[in-house]
């Protein structure tokens, strides 16, 4: 009877420790694989991209300071214009009145300058007083006042009767035809295209990296890939309260006019140097429901769920700028099944 009860004893303590060591082998089982890599601060060469909008570096809006009629119009919406090319024409009937009283001007000073040398030799002799001379003197710089005024008048309204175009570029507009009388309008508008500019919003946290003279990459969707080259004209002194940024103009030569104002431009330029954390980019989760990524970073058989802020995309991997240390293990693979603080086991 002892014998029989010394093996059931026996029996009961195998069975025991065999369902033991079956929970032990079943708990570690269920753990998530995963595999893992160490990730390094590394040098990254730090760009900002930039949107904008291709602006002509100058626009002239062309017409008669004084109402007219236009007789001729000689460039339509389109046209290349050099400078100095006429524009238009118009009504030229009061140039004549103006000639008239430039005329009449230049007579009266001519007489008035006559009689002052006179005044100046009867006073050398003394046939005359000081007191005239000083007078003559009056009269002359007098007239030779109301000379300039009637001649700033002529050259005035012969620029507004005959007019040119005071740069080089191309018509953006016409306003007018032939017998229109001016008005509000400009009756054309010339932009300067060769070169052209391009002006951009930068973030505040960039102003000390963005110097003038710095060489920016465009490009346009219109010519793919191909990238044009610029240079930093002009950079805003002041910040926008609102949107916290500043903005930085760009000068493109546009010698072959390919450029065109009004194109949608994408902008790059280069930083400098950072040394941040990059991990492969199979590591890096996105948070379904919202724009959030996150990293899981192993530490001693458990991970932590990450927030992670994305810097640039490096082929395969991402630059990271926040929540990942240098020399971290983070997972790379087998995230599906995680969460935050869950064991995990490693495999190669």
């Amino acid at each position: 009877m002892k014998k029989i009860n010394y093996l059931l004893l026996c029996g009961v303590v195998f069975s025991s420790c065999s369902n033991k060591e079956t929970t032990v082998n079943d708990s570690e089982d269920e753990k998530p694989v995963v595999k893992v890599e160490k990730v390094y601060n590394q040098e990254v060469v730090q760009e900002g991209n930039y949107t904008a909008t291709v602006e002509p570096e100058l626009i002239n809006n062309i017409s008669s300071s004084t109402p007219n009629r236009i007789k001729e119009i000689f460039v339509d919406e389109g046209f290349n214009v050099a400078k100095g090319q006429k524009i238009a024409i118009l009504d030229d009937v009061n140039i004549a009145t103006y000639e008239t009283q430039v005329a009449n001007a230049k007579a009266n000073l001519d007489n008035i300058k006559v009689n002052y040398d006179r005044a100046v030799e009867l006073l050398k002799i003394g046939g005359g007083t000081q007191q005239n001379v000083d007078q003559m003197k009056l009269q002359l710089t007098n007239a030779e006042n109301s000379l300039a005024s009637a001649e700033r008048t002529l050259k005035n309204v012969r620029e507004n009767t005959i007019l040119v175009s005071p740069i080089n570029g191309v018509v953006t507009a016409r306003n007018y035809d032939p017998g229109d009388m001016t008005g509000a309008l400009p009756i054309v508008t010339v932009a300067q295209v060769k070169p052209v500019k391009i002006v951009i919003n930068v973030p505040e946290s960039e102003l000390s990296k963005i110097k003038k003279g710095m060489e920016a990459q465009v490009t346009f969707d219109t010519y793919g890939d191909e990238v044009f080259v610029g240079k930093i004209n002009m950079v805003s002194p002041i910040v926008d309260t609102n949107s916290r940024t500043f903005g930085v103009e760009i000068g493109l030569p546009n010698s072959d006019g390919r450029i065109l104002p009004g194109m949608f431009g994408r902008v790059k330029l280069g930083l400098g140097m950072a040394n941040h954390v990059v991990v492969p980019d199979r590591a890096v989760v996105k948070q379904p429901g919202s724009g959030n990524q996150y990293v899981y970073v192993y530490h001693n058989g458990s991970v932590s769920y990450n927030k992670v802020e994305l810097g640039q995309r490096i082929n395969n991997s991402y630059e990271l700028l926040s929540g990942v240390e240098d020399g971290d293990t983070v997972i790379v693979t087998g995230q599906s099944k995680l969460a935050d603080g869950i064991q995990v086991r490693i495999t190669e």
